[in-house]
């Protein structure tokens, strides 16, 4: 009997080429847990919530220029679920060296792309390192679903399943394929036509305003184009593949908060914030020479709406480029430049004109998309996410969910992933380094938190002098 098997979509398809040795395409998470789990009761969680994706049970089949998803046979939760202990007493040290080396290794293309870790041993708990290919999903929708492995209290009432929920559509004739295409193409562009027909009743002017965005659009094309390559610092070095990981202790949010709303910003300008600052300590520290028009950070703009649950997997995202203007030393100035940055971006097409081109990439040959995808990394030093969490604590099979860390894998020749996580009052930051670019994880940890400090302080100093000035 043949397996069942679907075409990849062409998005998909284009972060699957992205792979390299030097820089495997995986989202990694590190999920450290109070206390040690059940084995059985963490394969009944994983049963019950991440294989009712069936994409967790398919491995990916290339054929030519196509790639397809097609149902393991062979599938054996066994085969991606380890178990492993770390030595004496170890602690984040050792938990940051082992997550080194499983980001440093690429997965097993003969079976569903994606792995879990579970790390007995560690301080008075334990840890589960996740690791799961970028073309199976985007990193917001993969921390969301790992989020779904948790609930509220340790005891939840678990459900068992009659059956997994079926994504794959069965393939039928090429014919009968055809015709189907035919008809939902037909269906979308009748759709389409009766919307801008009722777009126009409602909205005369709204032919003139549709050619407007298009035109915002193609100069956002253009502006992404010919927009100069990144400065050359040490940033930017020939990868070597292996990977150093760490992560900080968490920032407290309400701290975030505060300092946002006196400054007249968002959560996000402060950590981007935050995050320049960092990096300007690490050149200093490095004696290293500042760019006069600072470094740009590749940042994913998720066009996944977040108030709705995730029905199907893949990749449906942006990139757009922003820049940290890391010259600045001042943390008030920093503060405004980078958030009159982030203003401008948003009333861009930034992302979805990425998200076009990935599109486009994912269906062209495979020289095309290495030449682009050279020309795109070239215009950033590193990529920087900043994903929303859980507002309150959580609990794993069990055991309540300490600090969770996720990482974004980095393409072409960027060798830098910067990792922002919310959770549970708290703000989490880690980072993934290339080894053959000079930046220790620790000391850029280290960085992040001098870095908070210093605006925090610089803002509360401000509100005091607006303060006092409003008393007079």
């Amino acid at each position: 009997m043949v397996p069942k098997r679907t075409a990849m979509t062409s998005v998909d398809r284009a972060w699957l080429r992205m792979d390299t040795a030097e820089n495997p395409m995986m989202i990694s998470g590190v999920l450290i847990l109070e206390h040690p789990i059940s084995i059985k009761r963490l394969k009944h969680t994983l049963e019950e919530r991440f294989l009712k994706y069936h994409r967790f049970r398919q491995r990916v089949v290339e054929k030519g220029d196509r790639a397809y998803w097609q149902d393991d046979t062979l599938f054996d939760l066994d085969n991606h679920l380890h178990r492993i202990a770390l030595p004496g007493k170890a602690g984040k040290e050792e938990l940051q060296a082992l997550a080194s080396d499983l980001n440093s290794t690429s997965l097993d293309f003969r079976r569903p792309l994606w792995q879990m870790h579970y790390i007995e041993n560690y301080q008075e708990g334990a840890a589960l390192l996740i690791r799961i290919h970028h073309c199976i999903a985007d990193g917001i929708s993969l921390a969301r679903v790992l989020m779904s492995l948790t609930d509220r209290t340790p005891e939840p009432k678990l459900k068992k399943f009659a059956g997994l929920r079926k994504s794959v559509k069965p393939e039928g004739r090429a014919t009968s394929r055809f015709l189907h295409r035919l008809v939902d193409s037909g269906q979308a562009g009748w759709q389409q036509a009766s919307l801008f027909l009722a777009s126009v009743r409602h909205d005369p002017n709204y032919p003139l305003k549709l050619a407007a965005t298009a035109g915002g659009i193609a100069m956002d094309l253009v502006k992404l184009g010919f927009a100069p390559a990144e400065p050359d610092t040490s940033l930017k070095r020939q990868l070597v593949g292996r990977k150093k990981v760490g992560w900080a202790e968490p920032l407290v949010l309400a701290e975030v908060k505060q300092c946002a709303k006196i400054l007249g910003g968002t959560v996000n300008d402060v950590l981007l914030c935050v995050a320049t600052g960092a990096l300007s300590r690490h050149f200093a520290e490095q004696q290293q020479p500042v760019p006069d028009c600072g470094i740009r950070v590749a940042v994913p703009f998720n066009l996944r709406p977040l108030d709705q649950p995730i029905d199907t997997l893949g990749n449906r995202f942006g990139m757009v480029l922003v820049n940290l203007p890391i010259e600045v030393l001042d943390p008030i100035m920093c503060f405004r430049q980078v958030r009159e940055n982030m203003n401008r971006l948003k009333r861009s097409y930034q992302a979805q004109v990425t998200f076009s081109l990935l599109d486009l990439f994912g269906r062209g040959p495979d020289v095309i998309e290495r030449r682009a995808l050279e020309l795109l990394s070239n215009k950033a030093s590193a990529v920087l996410t900043n994903v929303p969490g859980p507002r309150y604590a959580v609990y794993l099979a069990g055991s309540k969910l300490i600090q969770p860390m996720f990482w974004v894998p980095q393409s072409g020749n960027i060798g830098i992933g910067m990792s922002i996580f919310s959770y549970a009052d708290t703000v989490q930051f880690g980072i993934t380094v290339d080894k053959g670019i000079p930046a220790e994880p620790e000391a850029v940890m280290r960085y992040f938190q001098e870095s908070f400090q210093a605006l925090y302080q610089a803002a509360l100093a401000e509100e005091q002098d607006t303060d006092i000035r409003h008393a007079s």
